[in-house]
């Protein structure tokens, strides 16, 4: 496989051994996915089973959100100073180790400690996941591999809910944690067998002060965006004040930031406009898709009255659309400037975000599955070629930070679709709700055009 085929001048592990590194964090990745999507199915059953009321056992969702948010910087800049091996391993032990302590609980309080450990398991190996596989495969390869990675992520989001369901009607829900235990073992053997230890790391000092100030101001932000979804004055106040505290402390972290020696975040990281345009791309492409993920199942169930079950089905054209996408996608972009082809890919999910929000009164699950299928074609093209403008824009010595943003700008790009929708279902009744949040989607994905677009000239300038 031309994949794991060595060339003369190649940077990174011999081509076996990238497979094996592929496989560890890929696996990994697939064990989130499988996490959150399965999860989320599963807290009635679970609030029924620790005799929680239902607000509570949303804690069990939220506390694994709120740990990964919270951690996912510092984690990045830990990779510079320990290695990606030693962070990524960590993670991989904490998250399985967590799920076992997830399958065990007999109470509400225990389940969602694990999950507040899983969740920074998680962000251990999120923020270091994307760095590991620019470090292993040459350049020239790094395309096609994030395509493969957007591959495994589609399919595992097509295949968890069903899964899931299947899991729920036969087994326990603490079922849905135990099968991460054999999955993590195996990632963890093959991540010691072949991802680099690189022994000539610098002991630089630790930025605490800008570790604290990132980690509340992340953690405020997702906790005002889960305010945001819920209705009620009390509600809007406190997301205010969660809103406001994240604002305070992101400031402070950046006025740190330029004056620490060794700052948590290297702000020239962003010096290279390329970067950061793929930055905030990715930023506008997540609130979209964060919207578009709260607003259907309202739409599915709500409005047109479909089953949880049939709802569920009405979302795998989605990521199907990915798979179908996302390797083709992450190959041209090897060969071919990746801004063109996620502006492309783009384009293509604006017009099926829009053509769900044109979704007629009484519409046909066929018509649904058409529309969200070209939305998954869509953000199959633009996701792995952006993801690797945003790696190699990066120096290799900076790409534990800059995998720590792509990760950071996917979790806050979701947090603030969700909280957009909890906003508009608080103002207007609920089906003027949902469509005014597709439309939402439909101005986000045209930002994120925008913002794509204008990274061109960059590459205009440069051939100039």
């Amino acid at each position: 496989m031309a994949l794991f085929s060595s060339q003369p001048g190649d940077e990174g592990l011999p081509g076996f051994e990238r497979g094996l590194a592929m496989a560890a964090v890929m696996t990994m990745a697939a064990m989130v996915v499988f996490d959150g999507s399965m999860i989320n199915i599963a807290l009635p059953q679970i609030a029924r089973s620790l005799n929680a009321s239902v607000g509570a056992t949303v804690w069990v969702a939220n506390g694994y959100l709120l740990s990964a948010a919270m951690t996912l910087a510092i984690f990045a800049a830990l990779s510079s100073r320990l290695g990606f091996r030693s962070v990524f391993t960590f993670g991989l032990s904490v998250f399985t180790l967590a799920s076992v302590g997830c399958a065990l609980s007999t109470s509400l309080d225990m389940l969602i400690a694990m999950r507040v450990l899983q969740g920074i398991g998680g962000a251990a190996t999120l923020s270091t996941g994307p760095a590991i596989l620019r470090s292993v495969f040459p350049n020239r390869l790094l395309g096609r591999v994030l395509g493969l990675n957007a591959l495994l992520i589609g399919t595992s989001t097509a295949i968890a809910p069903i899964l899931g369901g299947t899991i729920l009607s036969t087994l326990s829900w603490q079922w849905l944690f135990a099968i991460n235990i054999p999955l993590g073992i195996i990632a963890m053997l093959l991540a010691l067998r072949v991802v680099p230890h690189n022994p000539a790391l610098k002991r630089e000092p630790f930025d605490y002060a800008g570790a604290v100030l990132s980690a509340v101001a992340l953690g405020a932000l997702v906790m005002a965006a889960d305010a945001f979804t819920h209705q009620g004055n009390s509600d809007l106040i406190t997301a205010l004040i969660y809103g406001g505290i994240a604002i305070f402390t992101g400031m402070a972290f950046v006025w740190v930031q330029r004056r620490a020696t060794k700052p948590l975040l290297p702000l020239n990281i962003f010096a290279s406009s390329r970067f950061s345009l793929a930055a905030l791309t990715s930023l506008a492409s997540f609130v979209s898709q964060g919207i578009t993920f709260i607003a259907l199942p309202f739409l599915f169930q709500s409005v047109y009255g479909y089953s949880a079950l049939v709802s569920a089905l009405l979302f795998t054209p989605w990521p199907i659309g990915i798979i179908l996408a996302a390797p083709h996608a992450g190959r041209l972009a090897d060969r071919y400037s990746a801004a063109i082809i996620s502006t492309i890919g783009l384009s293509i999910f604006a017009v099926g975000l829009a053509l769900l929000a044109m979704l007629p009164e009484h519409a046909q699950a066929w018509d649904i599955c058409l529309r969200s299928l070209l939305c998954g074609i869509g953000f199959g093209c633009f996701q792995s070629p952006n993801n690797r403008e945003m790696l190699s824009n990066a120096s290799r010595e900076n790409s534990g930070y800059a995998s720590g943003v792509l990760a950071i700008m996917r979790t806050f790009g979701q947090c603030l679709g969700a909280a957009f929708v909890g906003v508009l279902m608080s103002i207007y009744a609920q089906s003027s709700a949902i469509h005014i949040s597709l439309w939402l989607a439909v101005i986000a994905t045209v930002l994120a055009i925008v913002l794509s677009v204008s990274r061109l000239r960059g590459y205009k300038l440069a051939a100039g």
